[in-house]
């Protein structure tokens, strides 16, 4: 297949899926029967699919988990939850419309749902700050939290930030601090916690929910310490380096895995999670059901080590002037290697 972007090759499906719409009307009209033209039509369609998913690149994943039509987090809540209780207001400033969170029910269980919204329309967007939560927004998710240990019900959260929001207003009021508060609060919060990256897992913004016991993420999120944008705008003064800044950031759900940031990659419908997003809700909430149970088992002393012991294994540092057999040896997950 020739090199073309993700959205050039979503137009081509869309094509594809209008001639199978097309030709069921005109079968349905002249009442026809039609069934062998429309599956070679599929067949088609889902070849097509494989083979460009099959060589996706990591700017692909960029662009699939930035898609405007992928599932954000109001979408999946329904689908997983029952009766989800949204809690507003971070008691000291605001309430910070990027930042959601309740409490719900996950198969008769009581839970405490803490997710990142990006926005639909322009009056959305505008609403959700485009995904960028702000200080108020990390001491929601926190009083939640809080809240969920209070009651013993366990955290889950849905990463989907570009990064957390930078400007003035945000930095006088303590972003910084917000986000470390998070850091250190979630990794002594004593309920289990389990973290899932459904589309961009931007840098101290996605961090600021992100310590779990288990930290899970779709097959095309990306996950990464600054924008692909940002890292060639940094390190070549070019941002339309973009590409080779994603191929370099290793920032796609295989990599983070190879290096054991994350526990467990959960597989896309084929075309991505926006072509099926009832599809994606099932495989999400099969896993993190699945992973509360095994990390519920844990007593909370247990519970505490165990996820201090995860993330202090994260990163495996080389001497260089060191001989090469006295290097620290890798740990069981393939960790980042810093010279």
């Amino acid at each position: 297949m020739p090199s073309i972007t993700v959205l050039e090759f979503e137009k081509l499906i869309d094509e594809l899926e209008g001639n199978i719409r097309k030709t069921r009307e005109i079968a349905g009209r002249e009442n026809r029967d039609v069934g062998v033209e429309i599956e070679d039509l599929e067949k088609n369609r889902d070849a097509l699919l494989r083979e460009f998913f099959d060589a996706l690149t990591p700017w692909d994943n960029v662009l699939l988990a930035r898609h405007e039509k992928r599932p954000y987090t109001l979408d999946y809540l329904p689908l997983l939850f029952d009766d989800f209780l949204p809690l507003h207001g971070d008691r000291l400033f605001d309430d910070d419309g990027a930042m959601i969170g309740g409490l719900a029910s996950l198969d008769g269980k009581p839970v405490v749902v803490i997710g990142q919204q990006k926005g639909r329309d322009l009056k959305e967007r505008a609403q959700r700050n485009y995904g960028y939560a702000r200080p108020e927004g990390y001491r929601k998710a926190l009083r939640l939290m809080k809240l969920a240990e209070r009651f013993n019900r366990p955290v889950i959260t849905f990463v989907d930030t570009p990064g957390a929001d930078a400007n003035v207003p945000s930095e006088e009021r303590g972003i910084s601090e917000a986000i470390a508060r998070n850091l250190r609060e979630m990794s002594v919060l004593r309920t289990p916690i389990v973290s899932i990256i459904i589309g961009e897992g931007g840098s101290g913004g996605a961090l600021g929910i992100a310590v779990a016991d288990r930290v899970l993420m779709l097959q095309h999120a990306v996950y990464s310490v600054i924008a692909p944008e940002g890292c060639a705008s940094i390190l070549w003064r070019d941002p339309a380096r973009k590409a080779e800044a994603a191929q370099a950031m290793q920032i796609t759900a295989r990599d983070a895995r190879a290096l054991g940031i994350i526990d467990e990659v959960l597989p896309e419908p084929l075309g991505g999670a926006h072509r099926a997003p009832e599809a994606t809700g099932e495989v999400i909430k099969e896993a993190v059901v699945r992973h509360l149970k095994e990390v519920g088992r844990l007593s909370k002393t247990r519970l505490l080590s165990s996820r201090y012991e995860k993330f202090r294994s994260l990163g495996r540092f080389i001497d260089p002037e060191a001989p090469e057999d006295s290097a620290t040896p890798p740990a069981e997950n393939p960790a980042v290697v810093s010279p």
